[in-house]
């Protein structure tokens, strides 16, 4: 891949950048240069670029891939792929890949664990020690658990919950899965979470699903209810996801942080598509 001239646009780990800069010829750009710079940069290096190595709160938006003449992919450091314009893309006939699936067991994981950034927390400041045993977390058997969004995180999450005793779980997406009758479909989000002790949020973001979390949403959740959101931070509408907690309309919230675990992982899919975009092998991870 020696010749193949990729830019960079989000911050990555160590690993990943050594890579590209060894495998082929790369491009360090900022986003946060003004714009005079940032244009400069684009009418020297753009005709050059042949590949665009980017994030989910980057993107790549139509001007950007107007800016690079011989752009001819994308590839995503992330799962989320909301912020590249696929429209223009796809007139373009470039190619887009994100890195799925990495991330399943682990967001899954911390899903179902109890309140474990909390614990780790109160061990850090020193309160085990100063107060004592970490108090017990909400019993997780018997609950109701639904979830928005049934697809590799959704699934995997499921798939948890029925490890536990009696803990029926229903769904909401746009369409129902016939291959999932154990779980319970319901046809919007309210009924969803109005049937539920416990709404996950694990769909991907669009525009019909951001903010699918609203005030609607948490009030038919409930003061005893449990929001996790192991999506996007769009999917909430996080004004009233403050007002609901601090007013007692909502039990509690759980929001899902990154952590560099994984990046291997992903950095080795970027690479991966990337080797086989030039080999002209099937993408291991295509979007467009």
């Amino acid at each position: 891949m020696e010749s193949l001239c990729v830019l960079l646009l989000h911050p990555v780990d160590a690993y990943l950048e050594q890579e590209l800069g060894r495998r082929c010829r790369l491009l360090r750009f900022c986003w946060d240069f003004p714009q005079d710079r940032r244009d400069d940069f684009l009418r020297t290096h753009g005709p050059s670029v042949r590949a665009l190595v980017t994030g989910g709160g980057c993107g790549g938006d139509a001007a950007l891939i107007d800016a690079l003449p011989r752009l001819e992919i994308i590839a995503c450091y992330s799962v989320g792929f909301d912020r590249v314009d696929l429209a223009r893309c796809r007139d373009r006939g470039v190619r887009v890949t994100n890195t799925p699936g990495v991330l399943t067991d682990d967001v899954a994981d911390l899903a179902v664990l109890r309140r474990i950034p909390q614990a780790d927390s109160y061990v850090l400041a020193g309160q085990w020690e100063a107060i004592g045993d970490y108090a017990l977390s909400t019993r997780f058997t018997g609950k109701r658990v639904g979830i928005i969004g049934l697809g590799r995180i959704g699934l995997a999450v499921a798939k948890r919950v029925e490890a536990f005793s009696d803990c029926p779980v229903s769904y909401y997406q746009r369409r129902k899965l016939p291959a999932y009758p154990n779980y319970t479909y319901r046809p919007t989000a309210v009924e969803l979470a109005a049937n539920s002790d416990i709404l996950v949020v694990a769909c991907s973001l669009n525009e019909q699903s951001r903010r699918i979390v609203c005030r609607e949403v948490m009030e038919a959740l409930g003061p005893r209810g449990v929001l996790v959101n192991v999506g996007r931070g769009a999917h909430l509408d996080e004004p009233e996801l403050v007002a609901a907690l601090a007013e007692g309309r909502l039990g509690g919230a759980g929001l899902n942080v990154g952590t560099r675990e994984t990046r291997r992982a992903m950095a080795d899919l970027v690479l991966g598509n990337l080797e086989a975009h030039v080999l002209k092998k099937p993408l291991l991870t295509p979007v467009v």
